[in-house]
């Protein structure tokens, strides 16, 4: 009987250990487009921030931008999405599920006309027209693009515009599917950690994945992964997402997109889910995406200063600061808004603990009558708003408070002529 079941028992033993190796091999399966993918994010330095777009309705909308509108509530929506809970048992996401993912589409890019795709990501429907959105890194460089529905119809898609600077763009496809439909807007500024969300895409090309997990921040900043600027309010997830999954949705359990999945953070060499993933917010997309409709591009707004960090306990200490409150000025930019509004960066440096730290550099405590805390908040101030915006910043130089007007300008297009 002991010889039985030990016999059993080693069998069970091979049996898992054959498939614990098979799962550890599995995880460093390389994905087809690393370029494309821009999965894996490594700590840069934000240099600027993005804008908000115009508010005035599209039928009075001008040829400028900012006459174009925002995308509002319910604009994308196909109405009688199920309203779920947190509360709601898990059984409830297989409906959930089955509404939402004909919405949600597969993009195959190839260039060169190649015969293969060389570029996998996802994709959500936006409106009946076809229009669909998309992180601008699953088809930068695309010679031709293609978009494959829930049910496998297929159906060639032109890029109508592209935004570097949020890794947003918009494509319009020749047909949709039979049953496909837009999915809804939600309000990411509504978003608070610990809310669930589940993402749906294409991960490793396995189209139709859902996964589920919670918001494990929001406010975050981003880089944008092609340009020194940042995305303000990402959100943060451990929703998995995993190359293929970019530019698919990241929804709430009310059937609402909160987010546009761009971004995983990895620690090693291998870009795959480690628990750390970011989406762009959708209120970003409200914004941006009309413009690229209408124009093919988007306008930011530039304040015209380089490393500005949140002051913390050594740059207090460096630079005889009474409190940690407020965001330190490193660099100003020759001929930007805020050199010709006379902000001012560091002059000097000391060491702090072995660290050399600067100094001299104007710190910045309140925008507009309101108190500064954090760089992330900064970046917010100036993504909402637009290019010829003033702002009013209080300003902290040589232990004394005044006042800066600063207007923004629109994104020089040759950012380098501007660096030091």
């Amino acid at each position: 009987m002991n010889r039985k079941f030990a016999l059993t028992a080693g069998i069970g033993c091979t049996v898992l250990l054959v498939l614990a190796v098979v799962a550890v091999a599995a995880l460093f399966v390389p994905f087809r487009r690393v370029r494309s993918e821009q999965a894996q994010v490594g700590p840069t330095a934000v240099q600027n921030t993005l804008p908000a777009g115009p508010t005035s309705d599209l039928a009075d909308a001008l040829s400028t931008q900012e006459a174009l509108p925002t995308l509002s509530v319910g604009t994308a929506g196909t109405g009688g999405m199920l309203e779920l809970t947190s509360t709601t048992s898990e059984d409830s996401l297989i409906p959930l599920y089955q509404q939402l993912n004909p919405g949600v589409v597969n993009i195959q890019i190839f260039i060169n006309q190649g015969l293969g795709a060389q570029g996998a990501g996802s994709g959500f429907i936006l409106d009946d027209a076809g229009h669909i959105v998309t992180n601008n890194h699953v088809v930068a460089d695309a010679d031709i693009v293609t978009v494959i529905f829930y049910n496998g119809f297929e159906s060639n898609a032109e890029v109508l515009g592209v935004d570097d600077d949020s890794d947003l763009a918009v494509l319009q496809v020749d047909q949709m599917a039979d049953g496909a439909h837009p999915l809804p807007l939600g309000d990411s500024d509504q978003l608070q950690a610990g809310q669930w969300v589940v993402a749906i895409g294409n991960p490793f090309s396995l189209g139709g994945s859902i996964t589920l997990g919670i918001v494990s921040a929001v406010g975050r900043s981003i880089p944008s992964g092609v340009t020194p600027f940042a995305i303000p309010q990402a959100i943060q997830t451990d929703a998995a997402i995993n190359p293929g999954n970019s530019g698919g949705p990241l929804l709430n359990l009310s059937g609402e997109v909160v987010g546009v999945n761009a971004q995983i953070r990895t620690g090693g060499s291998v870009a795959a889910n480690s628990g750390v993933g970011f989406a762009v917010p959708v209120n970003v997309v409200r914004r941006v995406v009309p413009v690229l409709l209408e124009q093919g591009t988007y306008q930011w707004p530039w304040l015209g200063i380089n490393q500005p960090a949140s002051v913390n306990l050594l740059l207090a200490e460096a630079n005889n600061l009474p409190t940690q409150q407020g965001v330190y000025i490193h660099e100003v930019v020759p001929g930007g808004p805020a050199a010709q509004a006379g902000l001012r960066g560091s002059t000097g440096s000391t060491a702090v603990n072995g660290l050399d730290i600067p100094t001299g550099g104007d710190v910045i405590l309140e925008v507009n009558g309101q108190q500064l805390n954090s760089l992330d908040t900064l970046l917010e101030d100036i993504a909402f708003s637009r290019p010829g915006d003033q702002m009013t910043l209080t300003i902290l130089r040589d232990g004394e408070q005044q006042q800066v007007s600063v207007t923004l300008a629109a994104r020089p297009q040759n950012f380098e002529q501007f660096q030091q």
